[in-house]
């Protein structure tokens, strides 16, 4: 069964009485060359796992299931047991779960699915609705022995997770991916490549996990609390973003005090700093707001 087909997909739809929810953002591939862009880039292999989010109609978990020694998908929609059950019979390295990946306890999960693989990736076709929350908890998540994460996103989010310091581009979601990760562009993806279409492009991301944090602050909280503060408002300068959020305690005279020791301008915006000046400056925050509080 040749997945990517439209004509394929037109008739699981009317077999099942299925039509894709646009609650759940739900658009399924049907562009052969860029469902090899994505297997090519999680780099799986015969001794490597995959956890797959949001597995659709079973397309890329099928494509993925003839790389990897094991794929495990987490399925939200409960409507598409039957069709899966379908499209993948006669795969026996496919597990999947119908459940909402936000509420898994990943670490336990991936454990329980991939202890005989040597490495493990995650592939998702994340709706557009939901991809921040997704990515930050995959980011975030402590415990979790990934290689890479390759991601299905709206373009503008990929534009937004690659972007470096100086480009409008530049954000909070930026300095936590590349804080955890080195991510990359692999390809942009028309509209015209989904069955139903949306209505922008979308773009696939490969994000390389590292092994240690791009930077090493004090205190990693803090870190990421300055990191906020400073993108809270994009129009101000650094210096009132940080004075605006109330986020520390600290006095405008302090604040000022801490960045002109940084070697900051007072007009320079958040769009500006690199990683290495971001903890530099939530270190000397901390140092600030414990001497206060002492």
């Amino acid at each position: 069964m040749e997945l990517t087909s439209p004509k394929t997909i037109s008739y699981l739809r009317k077999k099942y009485h299925f039509a894709p929810d646009k609650g759940l953002g739900q658009n399924f591939l049907c562009d052969p060359e860029v469902l090899d862009k994505i297997v090519c880039a999680s780099q799986a292999d015969e001794a490597s796992g995959v956890l797959e989010i949001g597995p659709g109609i079973g397309v890329l978990t099928a494509a993925l299931a003839k790389t990897a020694k094991k794929v495990a998908a987490v399925e939200i929609d409960q409507r598409l047991k039957d069709v899966l059950a379908e499209t993948l019979q006669g795969y026996d390295n496919i597990s999947i779960i119908y459940d909402n990946i936000l509420k898994l306890d990943l670490p336990k999960l991936m454990s329980q699915q991939f202890s005989d693989c040597k490495t493990v990736s995650i592939a998702a076709n994340l709706p557009y609705y939901i991809t921040t929350p997704i990515l930050t908890g995959l980011l975030e998540q402590r415990g979790l022995a990934v290689k890479n994460i390759v991601v299905m996103v709206q373009k503008e989010v990929g534009v937004r997770l690659c972007a470096g310091p100086g480009s409008k581009n530049y954000s909070a979601l930026s300095v936590l991916t590349q804080y955890h990760s080195v991510p990359e562009m692999v390809c942009v993806v028309p509209p015209g490549c989904f069955i139903p279409p949306p209505k922008v492009d979308s773009a696939v991301i490969r994000l390389s996990m590292r092994d240690e944090p791009a930077v090493v602050p004090d205190n990693e909280t803090l870190f990421f609390k300055t990191v906020r503060a400073s993108f809270g408002q994009r129009r101000k300068t650094l210096l009132n973003a940080l004075c605006n959020s109330g986020a520390f305690g600290l006095g405008k005279d302090a604040l000022k005090d801490i960045v002109h020791a940084q070697q900051l301008s007072e007009t320079i915006r958040a769009e500006q700093l690199t990683l290495a000046q971001f903890s530099s400056l939530s270190d000397a925050i901390g140092r600030a707001a414990k001497i206060k509080m002492d």
